[in-house]
């Protein structure tokens, strides 16, 4: 195998380097491919061109698993589309907003509402997000801070549920390495002693409660914030195109809160039952959680195409042109997706990782290769853009390095886990960011930008935890670290933060009515 050294890191360095200063996550996706592609055919343009598309592109897409995403995404932005088109979404964050009555309490229940959504990362970011979209406009809350709400809760909620495909994923890395090693050690009851260490994802979970408790933003969440406050107040906010303002005129007004409650009830239910069979039987994979999401929202359309039907006697047929448009919608996502997969397997194929991974080496203090091994997780994470490609990289590199070292192999774990939760939570080639700016209809690298201060504020924390597990492994640390980033997010934002000064929504709504008379 031929060994590309340094210029295995020059696809996801262009990516990266593309995607934030062109904002253009697509075109910077296809370079890096590109560039990758001519690294492993020696600089020949055509056989650049066939090999990404035939081994990288093609390959990915007649991947089962990436096919199954890509059907989900689809019938997920079909329902959202309908939902939205019903009426219901309105009815529902009209009725919400009475009850939740100020910004802090609308983003709580946010945060709530992405703690619930804890059988898959995208479907979180694609179940919540439309959700609260319409509360957060009538609160005046940016989207940049749902996107950062939905996306901290997608991927750090799904790692710490062993039953769902995160945790068998990631017990079938842990059973290999072990079985490697010659350990019979259950890989279930590894993955539960390695719990009270996943740091990043408690950290994270909770920093957004911390965050809002104090009131106020800072860096360029601040910014966005104010940018959206200066809008409302000199109503200059315009978000929609011409294609949103006629669809906009086909919306059910007269829909009520059941045209919402009856079709998300159905979605429910039916996913709760399809789930719980297979975890009574065989054990829930990965393709029952994926079809399961599928049939779920595909009944949860029929149900509201039916309310339509009932309630403002709305065609089956206006409903599945709804549904499409929706499906529409989400081409360019699902053709993000798809460009980071490739961009992932390219990566895989120049050994991006383990030349990542051979930079750090092996002479090191066991009880510093815990928090060395979650930069290095941090590190090929951001660069692929692949938390799960990162953990079969780690788990195959440094547990064994671990063990030679007599280093704790339940924190090596820990931070394999937390490592590339960091690096792909900041990642702006991350299929998981991407989806969440889509789930918050905001701007990608805007969400980058504006989500980076604080993932990597409580990467910083979780780094410091490492170091103190290192020398003291006991689960009390992360109660220490919970109590130290409390105090340190209160803190700073006393003395750096800005205060979210939000327009009143009465006062809004009252404006805007006065204007249309």
């Amino acid at each position: 195998m031929e060994n590309y050294g340094i210029l295995s890191l020059v696809p996801p360095a262009l990516s990266i380097f593309l995607a934030v200063f062109t904002r253009n996550v697509i075109l910077a996706l296809v370079a890096g491919t590109f560039v990758g592609s001519l690294i492993i055919t020696d600089y020949n343009p055509f056989f650049a061109v066939v090999n990404l598309m035939e081994e990288h592109l093609f390959s990915q897409l007649s991947s089962s698993s990436n096919n199954q995403i890509l059907v989900v995404m689809l019938c997920i932005g079909g329902f959202v589309q309908l939902i939205e088109r019903s009426g219901g979404a309105s009815a529902f964050s009209t009725i919400i907003v009475k009850y939740i009555s100020d910004p802090k309490r609308g983003q709580l229940a946010a945060w709530a509402a992405g703690l619930s959504i804890f059988f898959t990362d995208s479907g979180n970011a694609l179940i919540v997000g439309p959700l609260f979209r319409p509360i957060f406009k009538k609160l005046n809350i940016c989207k940049e801070k749902l996107a950062y709400i939905i996306d901290t809760t997608a991927s750090p909620v799904s790692i710490l549920v062993p039953f769902i495909a995160w945790g068998v994923y990631i017990m079938s890395l842990i059973g290999n390495a072990y079985a490697e090693l010659g350990l019979t050690e259950q890989p279930y009851e590894v993955l539960l002693s390695v719990w009270p260490y996943q740091f990043y994802a408690i950290l994270s979970l909770l920093a957004i409660p911390m965050l809002l408790s104090t009131g106020k933003d800072i860096g360029p969440m601040a910014a966005a914030q104010a940018k959206y406050n200066h809008a409302m107040d000199n109503h200059l906010l315009d978000e929609q195109n011409e294609d949103s303002i006629a669809e906009d005129e086909l919306i059910n007004t007269n829909s009520t809160l059941a045209t919402f409650i009856v079709p998300l009830a159905v979605m429910l239910i039916s996913l709760t039952i399809f789930i719980a069979y297979f975890a009574y039987t065989e054990g829930v994979r990965s393709i029952h959680v994926n079809s399961g999401i599928c049939l779920s929202y595909i009944f949860a359309s029929l149900s509201c195409a039916y309310m339509m039907r009932k309630q403002s006697n709305t065609p089956y047929q206006k409903s599945l042109n709804h549904f499409i448009r929706g499906m529409e919608k989400l081409v360019s996502v699902c053709l993000i997706l798809v460009l980071a997969w490739s961009l992932s397997s390219i990566c895989k194929e120049l050994d991006t990782g383990l030349y990542l991974a051979s930079l750090i080496g092996d002479s090191i203090s066991p009880s510093l290769f815990p928090a060395l091994v979650f930069i290095m997780g941090a590190l090929i994470s951001f660069a692929t853009g692949s938390s799960y490609g990162t953990f079969a990289i780690l788990m195959i590199s440094v547990v064994p390095v671990a063990h030679s070292l007599d280093a704790s192999l339940t924190l090596t774990i820990a931070a394999v886990l937390s490592g590339g939760l960091f690096g792909d939570h900041t990642s702006p080639i991350s299929d998981t960011t991407v989806v969440a700016s889509m789930g918050a209809d905001c701007k990608h690298i805007d969400h980058v930008s504006t989500q980076f201060y604080y993932a990597s504020f409580v990467g910083s924390m979780t780094f410091i935890a490492f170091i103190i597990a290192g020398f003291y492994q006991s689960s009390l640390v992360i109660l220490v670290m919970i109590l130290l980033q409390f105090l340190l997010i209160t803190v700073v934002m006393k003395r750096f933060g800005q205060h979210n000064v939000i327009a009143k929504t009465n006062t809004v709504d009252m404006t805007l009515n006065s204007q249309k008379v």
